[in-house]
């Protein structure tokens, strides 16, 4: 259903009042407040549209919260396990365009609910498989990767819509806290239900309850249409100031709107900003991906190479692990995210290029801590949690940052469509290939070595090498985004 005829006139009155207002170059108090100043309602969508997104990473990180009683339920090597997550990526990522260019043409509220009412169907359904049916588990984490790209799509294009460009990092910054804190709590609310009942076949009933209330709350708390930014409001700067080639402009309010999807994507791969962050959100995800499935796991097989604990060869194996990592994960994501969204809105005022900066400089030191952990992961488990939990920090600080840079250097009406395609790239070229990478590579070590505790670490080992290269790269992606960012901002307002 396209945006009705009151929003679009609503949006012309608009446009003729920025337009006044430019012609004497001065600001516009009445649009500037409606649009600075939240108001109870749009407080309200964020928190439910926060909420959604925390069950949604829940979701994600369930399984590698008790990927070691599925890999002995099911009787998988590391490949096989790696591939688990690896299809739900690529079912996720092959969803996000479809997702984009409906967002950026139809109702956003019905695609979100739809979203949310499927994936949490598909994971309560996904409780009841045994391991004879190995395959149909597999299908439905990747129907639930198809559910949670609708709402990740289109979830941060509504939070564009009710805020201004100040005010939108600090919003988003709140919206991507709920990535770690889902993904943490997805290890934390795994472990402990498994652990707590003895079967981890529970863990994938508790989330689709609270899909359900998440759903009800989006039915009445979040506006049927919520309206689309316009060329005008984004034409206003952090300051509120009219600029004046808003009326030169106006006639593009409308005519993005009508091109087609191949006309928004070969424009969107011209903008070099979008392409340069995007490669260097892939190397995020990567990294991410890779961390996110076996950390876990290589962190019990240190333990037990340095005696800390017994080889599991029990029904239901110790989850400690997952629950430090998912505590680690929430605190270092919180903190992050915080942190990069506070410096990166105090130094724009001093550098136009800070975001990408921050990014690379974060790139590069995520990729340092991680490589230290995993030399010293053999003697000092200490200080391999110590070290990874710097390196998640690391990472963290970009979520925020990244999707901020992409609303302001992406014309308004393609938001949805760059969105998914950044999902696409990232996924397929990121997290979708990263854990089934390192399980083969594990595999393959483990294949050529006589089989054993210690060569069962050291393959992990070897394999999560990679990731630090890969971090690496992904800083000078960042910093290669900063030489294009000042002129694709300015076209973007245009």
């Amino acid at each position: 259903e396209h945006e009705d005829t009151e929003s679009l006139l609503q949006e012309q009155l608009e446009g003729q009042n920025y337009e006044a207002a430019a012609a004497d170059g001065t600001q516009c108090p009445s649009v500037f407040v409606s649009r600075n100043s939240p108001t109870k309602r749009n407080c309200l969508v964020v928190a439910v549209l926060c909420f959604g997104n925390l069950i949604n990473f829940i979701d994600w990180f369930i399984v590698p919260g008790i990927l070691l009683d599925i890999q002995k339920y099911f009787g998988l090597s590391d490949g096989e396990t790696g591939l688990l997550q690896t299809v739900f990526t690529l079912c996720y990522m092959l969803a996000a365009p479809i997702f984009g260019y409906l967002g950026d043409r139809y109702n956003r509220k019905i695609i979100l609910g739809a979203g949310i009412f499927f994936w949490s169907g598909v994971t309560l359904g996904s409780s009841f498989i045994t391991e004879l049916h190995y395959g149909i588990f597999v299908l439905s984490r990747g129907l639930v990767g198809i559910g949670s790209a609708s709402y990740s799509t289109i979830a941060p294009t509504i939070i564009a819509d009710l805020f201004e460009e100040g005010k939108r990092t600090t919003v988003l910054s709140i919206f991507y806290i709920f990535i770690p804190v889902g993904s943490g709590c997805g290890y934390i609310l795994a472990a402990g239900v498994a652990e707590s009942t003895g079967d981890w076949h529970w863990a994938f009933r508790v989330t689709p309850c609270m899909g359900g209330l998440a759903l009800l709350l989006l039915i009445l708390l979040v506006p049927h249409r919520i309206q689309r930014r316009t060329a005008a409001h984004r034409a206003l700067s952090i300051s509120g100031t009219i600029r004046r080639e808003v009326p030169d402009e106006m006639p593009d309010v409308h005519r993005t709107s009508n091109t087609t999807w191949c006309q928004d994507v070969g424009s969107l791969a011209q903008n070099c900003s979008f392409v340069c962050s995007s490669l260097g959100l892939t190397a995020m995800a990567f990294v991410t991906g890779a961390l996110g499935v076996w950390m876990p796991l290589f962190l019990y097989r240190a333990q037990v190479v340095q005696g800390i604990v017994p080889p599991c060869l029990q029904e239901s194996c110790s989850s400690s692990n997952s629950l430090i990592f998912g505590g680690i994960t929430i605190g270092t994501g919180i903190l992050g995210i915080i942190a990069g969204a506070e410096a990166a809105r105090r130094l724009r005022k001093i550098n136009n290029k800070v975001d990408p900066l921050i990014c690379a400089t974060s790139m590069f030191i995520s990729a340092l801590c991680l490589y230290i952990a995993l030399m010293v992961a053999q003697t000092n488990i200490i200080s391999t949690f110590i070290f990874i939990a710097f390196g998640e920090l690391f990472l963290s600080v970009n979520w925020a940052v990244v999707t901020d840079i992409l609303l302001y250097v992406v014309t308004p009406r393609r938001q949805s469509t760059a969105i998914a395609l950044q999902i696409l790239v990232s996924h397929l070229l990121g997290d979708a290939g990263s854990p089934y990478l390192i399980g083969i590579i594990s595999n393959a070590v483990q294949a050529r070595n006589i089989p054993s505790l210690q060569w069962s670490f050291q393959s992990m080992q070897y394999s999560f090498v990679i990731c630090a290269f890969v971090g690496v790269l992904g800083g000078g992606f960042f910093l290669l985004t900063s030489f294009y960012i000042e002129e694709d901002r300015e076209e973007a307002q245009r």
